[in-house]
């Protein structure tokens, strides 16, 4: 039996959640879990950093350390120009294939490949994405064969056009009627991919670093890893240090890269949200019997655009309450650094199950994409099994993980904000923004726990 968590819309981004006893999980998956408990230490946990305050210029040192400096073994405009050969080859799949999903390359390749398994892999190893995204290679060739030296001005829009892209790609993903039609996933990132390219040889192809959402997003988060690659010219150095090291020299974000990390963590947010019962039942739709994409089109649209208005206002508003009491040196641009962590923390945990489940389809069709009987990957024949999502012993352990994700996320932020604040900066800054984490802390928890549609 299920026991539904209660809601309060008048707190932190009008939903924090009350206590929650159930675990759901696609596809329709209902198991009972005692995760109010979870829920409730995670909350006090947050809540208790707030004496980290008080301690912020004890706690140690984020300095990263040297562990090998050698020669650059493949030059990024090879590896790039592969990863274009790649994306070439996935676009003929996608047009040409199977249009089952679960069996077309083009799609569990993106969704679960470029969405879910890069990005988690950049918060271990650092910016796994930089070296084989498909523009690099493919810039710098054309603007060398058309000679091309100068620049349009773009860099004057700063993140803007990042922000365009991915709420674009966000209300593709969560509202569109057909995001995992392999055809229509295909065509739609031909075109997003020639308007980028036109862009980036017209401004160079630095601007990929602040005009493309994909290379933005995951550089934002390798920024946690713990260990990463610096390139410079053909020398390449491997670093390590505390997970946040490198969020700390990073320069305080402009007010186009806050609106773009704000659009992050609403899209998250609002992912796990729309398919709630709660959502459902605001919107007047039976969970039940849910009628469809088509039906709800412009309701999830305003939803989405509610949620990131919310986040804009909540986010920078908390950080202003923390100057307000606590001096200048809470400011908005280097306090944001902090969220990095809660974007990384918040992708990982909430993606974790569609990496077991499609992930295991990703496998099988690359290991035999032709479906005659071959093991490219070496493997042997296997069946897609969902079975773990009913088993007692194992829903735990994946609650857990993402419980781990979250809770962890948020502490990283805590300290981070910690060091993050300026000299001079008062201890009662920090309460607001605490506040906010625990109510964020709650809200991410709930929604991995609560039941949702199938």
């Amino acid at each position: 039996m299920i026991q539904r968590g209660l809601l309060t819309p008048t707190l932190i981004l009008a939903l924090v959640p009350g206590v929650a006893f159930a675990c759901a999980l696609p596809p329709s998956v209902i198991l009972t879990l005692p995760t109010g408990h979870y829920i409730t230490a995670a909350a006090l946990t947050v809540a208790l950093t707030a004496l980290l305050a008080a301690v912020a210029p004890r706690l140690p040192a984020f300095r990263p350390h040297l562990m090998w400096d050698r020669p650059v073994l493949v030059p990024e405009t090879l590896s790039s120009y592969l990863g274009f050969l790649g994306f070439l080859a996935l676009l003929f799949i996608g047009w040409t294939g199977s249009r089952d999903p679960m069996h077309n390359l083009m799609t569990l390749v993106f969704w679960t490949g470029v969405w879910i398994v890069v990005p988690l892999g950049s918060m271990g190893f650092g910016n796994l994405w930089r070296p084989i995204n498909p523009w690099t290679g493919p810039v710098r060739i054309a603007r060398l064969l058309l000679g091309r030296t100068g620049r349009v001005g773009l860099a004057r829009l700063g993140y803007v056009p990042a922000v365009l892209g991915y709420a674009g790609f966000a209300w593709f993903q969560m509202i569109s009627l057909y995001p995992d039609d392999p055809a229509v996933l295909a065509t739609v990132a031909a075109c997003y991919y020639g308007v980028i390219f036109l862009l980036a040889v017209a401004e160079g192809e630095d601007w990929l670093q602040k005009g493309e959402f994909l290379t933005v997003l995951f550089g934002f988060i390798a920024r946690i890893a713990p260990l990463w690659l610096e390139v410079e010219g053909n020398c390449a150095r491997l670093m390590a240090g505390p997970p946040g090291a490198q969020v700390l020299r990073m320069v305080p974000l402009a007010p186009s890269a806050v609106m773009f990390l704000c659009l992050a963590l609403a899209a998250l947010t609002f992912d796990g949200l729309n398919e709630t019962f709660w959502w459902q039942a605001l919107i007047g739709e039976n969970p039940l019997e849910p009628t469809g994409r088509s039906a709800v089109v412009w309701v999830n649209t305003l939803g989405l655009l509610a949620v990131w208005a919310i986040t804009l206002l909540a986010v920078p508003g908390m950080v202003w309450l923390g100057r307000v009491l606590g001096g200048p040196g809470f400011a908005l641009g280097p306090l944001m650094l902090s969220f990095l962590a809660i974007a990384a923390g918040y992708h990982a945990a909430h993606y974790l199950v569609m990496l077991l489940t499609a992930g295991q389809y990703t496998l099988a069709a690359l290991n035999d994409p032709f479906f005659t009987g071959d093991s490219f990957l070496g493997l042997p024949p296997f069946y897609v099994s969902f079975g773990f999502l009913t088993d007692p012993r194992i829903m735990p352990l994946i609650y857990g993980a993402q419980f781990t994700a979250i809770l962890g996320a948020h502490l990283l932020a805590v300290v981070l904000s910690c060091k993050l604040a300026g000299p001079g900066t008062r201890a009662l800054a920090h309460v607001p923004m605490t506040g906010l984490m625990v109510g964020y802390t709650v809200l991410g928890l709930w929604l991995l726990s609560t039941a949702r549609v199938g």
